[in-house]
């Protein structure tokens, strides 16, 4: 994949290469520090052939130095990404560097990306460090990375509340120490999109050698402006965004990739920049990581929300039948979305049972298939209509739990006016089978005192969620449970026509995912994003 020419390097390269933007996603690095959304190497490797089809830049792996299973990430994605460039985050430590260096060192093409604060908040408070201080870390930690990575990226941990002046001197440091990509995150989503705009203007038109480097945004949505500050930037100068599918990341998340990748897309006349993204793949990934962190995509999302291409409205609906432009500003093919929503049923064959998962983004080995098409066919026995959000629902659950070490097997549960209310439960754990029953003040709690009967933990319930998934009173419950223990958070769900089965399979897929958690030592504090 060619790299874009700085927006204001000499005007020798065609327009096309000057108006290049790189897509860096950092889902699996930023977008994993969302509480609850830790991801298995399993899923990890997954999600990097996903992004890698979709044709993404720059895969930011990982935090190599953050732990074991971190740095195994970065170093097998490594192995198996030819395309893309594998990334890993890096302090400015030379512990740091060397770690993510070994990691990324198999790499076809790999990138050391290391990161220090020049906010005078971050200086005063985190760092105990002074002006000159940050400056000859700088110099440090982006020579000892360039003398180890042929590709190395720095970040100016919360630019957007650096002292304009001094964010300048940084930046010179770092291209001075060998730095081609200079990254000037809104940390903490403070900015706006004006103010954005002007800092990178006044960066790329002050800083010497400016013209040999890529900038980047990296822009949190504390505010809900993270896509609009990443326009912004890319209007004055960045030629690289770094986003996460879903938007998800630290507190209220990152820019969305897909929202990105499709205001470029969709709007050329104001935007004159291109990706080199294959957006049909777009609502695979989204329900990719939605089903392996647990977060489900709200309906009215942009893009790759369930209501993105649905129209109620009579008056939308005729517009619709007449011409589809007249209410849809992109259609559901370009983003990898069924165009319609035919009904399957019973009598539905493995055929039409597999086109109509390819039409909703999903490719499956045979072995898979066959598992999904028995779930779809004890499915359509207890509905009388099956749509495709509830195969979406059907085949998500699988990709959520297919790897638990513990998976309900069996579960009755005695409910009524009259109590306690008792359930019976059998679980499997890694291959062992396990039976409690349990009683407790409604046939849910009952069911959650089972589990911990069978598989005792301290964690506390903090979230308990149900919504139907389609209409009808044979409609599959979709439940999340969210788990919290000793500071960790996982979240879980499970869908079934049955609503206490789905409770039970989403707070067993929890506890699996706390136990993976667990498993991770969290970076500190120092490293919490940008």
């Amino acid at each position: 994949m060619t790299a874009p020419v700085p927006a204001n390097a000499p005007d020798t390269a065609p327009r096309s290469e000057r108006d290049r933007v790189l897509v860096f996603d950092t889902t699996m690095r930023d977008g994993e520090q969302s509480p609850g959304a830790s991801m298995s190497l399993e899923e990890k490797l997954e999600l990097a052939k996903i992004l890698e089809e979709m044709r993404v830049d720059i895969i930011e792996a990982g935090f190599p130095i953050a732990s074991n299973g971190d740095f195994e990430a970065v170093r097998q994605i490594s192995e198996i990404v030819t395309e893309s460039v594998v990334c890993g985050l890096a302090r400015a430590s030379m512990a740091d560097i060397d770690r993510c260096a070994e990691a990324v060192r198999k790499a076809k093409r790999g990138r050391i990306h290391t990161f220090l604060s020049t906010s005078p908040s971050h200086r005063d408070h985190i760092l105990h460090a002074s002006q000159e201080d940050i400056l000859e870390m700088i110099t440090k930690s982006v020579t000892h990375a360039r003398n180890l990575c042929g590709d190395v990226e720095w970040s100016a941990q919360d630019a957007t509340r650096t002292e304009q002046d001094f964010l300048r001197r940084c930046v010179e440091a770092a291209i001075a120490a060998g730095a081609q990509t200079i990254n000037l995150p809104d940390t903490v989503g403070y900015t706006y999109p004006s103010e954005y705009a002007e800092i990178f203007r006044d960066i790329i038109e002050n800083v010497p050698n400016a013209d040999r480097v890529v900038f980047s945004t990296h822009c949190h949505n504390d505010l809900g402006l993270a896509v609009a500050n990443s326009l912004a930037g890319v209007q004055a100068g960045a030629r690289q965004v770094e986003v996460a599918v879903n938007g998800i990341g630290e507190r209220a998340g990152n820019a969305a990739l897909e929202e990105i990748v499709m205001a470029l897309k969709v709007r050329g006349d104001r935007l004159p920049f291109h990706t080199a993204i294959e957006t049909t793949h777009i609502t695979r990934a989204s329900r990719y990581v939605s089903a392996i962190t647990g977060f489900p995509v709200q309906f009215n999302k942009a893009i790759v929300g369930k209501n993105a291409f649905a129209h109620e409205s009579g008056i939308h609906q005729d517009g619709m039948l007449k011409d589809r432009g007249t209410y849809e500003i992109m259609t559901p093919e370009d983003v990898g979305q069924g165009g319609s929503n035919l009904v399957m049923g019973k009598h539905s064959g493995r055929h039409a049972f597999r086109e109509k998962l390819k039409a909703l983004g999903y490719e499956l080995g045979q072995n898979a298939l066959n598992e999904a098409f028995q779930r779809f066919k004890d499915l359509a026995d207890k509905k009388k209509h099956v749509f495709d959000d509830d195969l979406v629902a059907l085949v998500d659950d699988a990709l959520a739990s297919g790897a638990d070490r513990i998976q309900v097997k069996h579960l009755r549960v005695i409910a009524g006016t009259e109590g306690p209310q008792e359930a019976f439960l059998t679980v499997t754990i890694e291959g062992e089978e396990k039976s409690a029953n349990a009683t407790g003040d409604g046939p849910v709690d009952a069911v959650f005192n089972a589990i911990h009967a069978v598989m005792p933990h301290e964690a506390i319930l903090r979230l308990f969620q149900v919504h139907a998934v389609t209409e009808g009173t044979d409609a599959q419950a979709q439940v999340s449970v969210r788990l919290e223990e000793d500071g960790r958070i996982a979240t879980g769900q499970a869908a079934d026509t049955d609503t206490l089965t789905a409770s039970a399979k989403a707070y067993v897929n929890a506890l699996n995912n706390l136990m993976a958690r667990k498993e991770k030592s969290a970076p500190d504090a120092i490293a919490s994003g940008f």
